[in-house]
């Protein structure tokens, strides 16, 4: 009997993050029916914590010249061809060099785009935008969000047939009622977020805020990253170092959720956030700077809570909601009931049995 299908996975970082879990997730979905290979272009795989230990996963690591393209896509062709996979699945602009070493379509190509760096919050670099129209055209192009649908078809100028949009979907039992995780310090509502200490994720704004609503409480950081140091030194510079618990990398978050009185998102650039998702489905209330879906995500009693991206709307929609017991607790039922009816993972389970058809069905 022939082994199962191979799937070449290229993402700039296998660390934990919004596409690396969806793929876990499908990955531990479709079961033994695929084999993967991972490459993560920075070394880090830490994101395989996540995966079943049954699956057939195998980490090729490679060592990619720098600043020297075309020996960098004279080595990932080597690699396709050496590989034989049935697909290639690319994730983002980290993984371009992967389209552009595929132009001659050795194997069938998926590309994910899930969202932006710091570098292009507020626009798009012309050069990617020109690179993205070449090597993506005639490929398969899966988008999350409304809004990278329409940066796909309006400013890459992608094929309408090619572009996929498939919200995200979490699996709602998971995070259904549970013990919360046991925090120290003083009694009060916890105001906490999860997400990567990264620049693009902005966790200072949400410290700031927390700071400046002046409400007692606790917050609750849950993530690691380059920016933990920074956000240390600014807790202690707020004078709230004392309230703050950074409870660092958990690779399970429900009870971390569960121990949450207000989730908060502050990021600068987001498409559709899994883990707003999941404090959803934990029937956790909601403060979120307005970016990507967000807005589109949340039920309609959200939307004063979601704000422009600066430190004082987001200061003052976590007073508001830090004062109203009965608010939070009307608004995260409505969270939970919207997810329920929403964003549930059957339906991004189907669409992505569509999406991996030509490996699904290559044997």
């Amino acid at each position: 009997m022939p082994p199962p299908p191979l799937v070449l996975h290229a993402f700039p970082s296998f660390a934990v993050g919004g596409a690396q879990a969806r793929f876990c997730t499908l990955a531990n979905h479709f079961g033994h029916r695929l084999r993967h290979a991972v490459i993560a272009m920075d070394g880090n795989t830490s994101c395989r914590e996540r995966l079943a230990p049954t699956l057939d996963v195998a980490y090729p690591v490679l060592t990619i010249p720098k600043g020297d393209l075309v020996s960098t896509l004279r080595l990932l062709r080597a690699t396709l061809r050496a590989l034989r996979p049935a697909m290639l699945v690319t994730s983002n602009w980290g993984t371009v060099e992967w389209a552009l070493a595929n132009r001659l379509q050795l194997v069938p190509h998926l590309h994910m785009e899930d969202g932006f760096g710091p570098d292009e919050r507020t626009g798009q670099l012309p050069r990617r935008v020109w690179t993205r129209r070449l090597a993506l055209a005639g490929r398969t192009v899966m988008v999350p969000s409304r809004t990278l649908q329409r940066i796909a078809l309006d400013t890459w100028r992608l094929a309408p047939s090619r572009v996929r949009l498939v919200p995200n979907g979490i699996d709602l039992q998971r995070f259904a009622a549970g013990p919360p995780a046991p925090l120290p310090g003083e009694e009060g509502p916890v105001v906490g977020t999860i997400a990567a200490l990264r620049p693009e994720k902005n966790v200072g704004r949400l410290v700031r805020a927390f700071a400046a609503a002046a409400r007692p409480g606790r917050l609750l950081i849950v993530g690691d990253g380059p920016d933990r140091p920074m956000l240390e030194r600014l807790a202690d510079q707020l004078g709230i170092a004392n309230r703050t618990i950074f409870a660092g990398h958990v690779a399970d978050p429900v009870a971390h959720l569960h121990a949450m009185d207000l989730f908060v998102l502050s990021s600068d650039t987001e498409q559709m956030p899994i883990s707003l998702l999941e404090a959803m489905a934990a029937g956790r209330p909601v403060a979120s700077t307005r970016v990507g879906d967000v807005a589109h995500m949340l039920p309609a009693a959200q939307q004063p809570y979601v704000v422009p991206i600066d430190d004082a709307p987001l200061a003052g929609a976590l007073g508001t909601l830090l004062d109203d017991t009965a608010l939070r607790g009307r608004l995260g039922q409505a969270n939970l009931e919207h997810v329920t009816a929403t964003y549930g993972q059957d339906r991004m389970f189907t669409a992505w049995e569509e999406l991996l058809a030509p490996a699904l069905t290559s044997i």
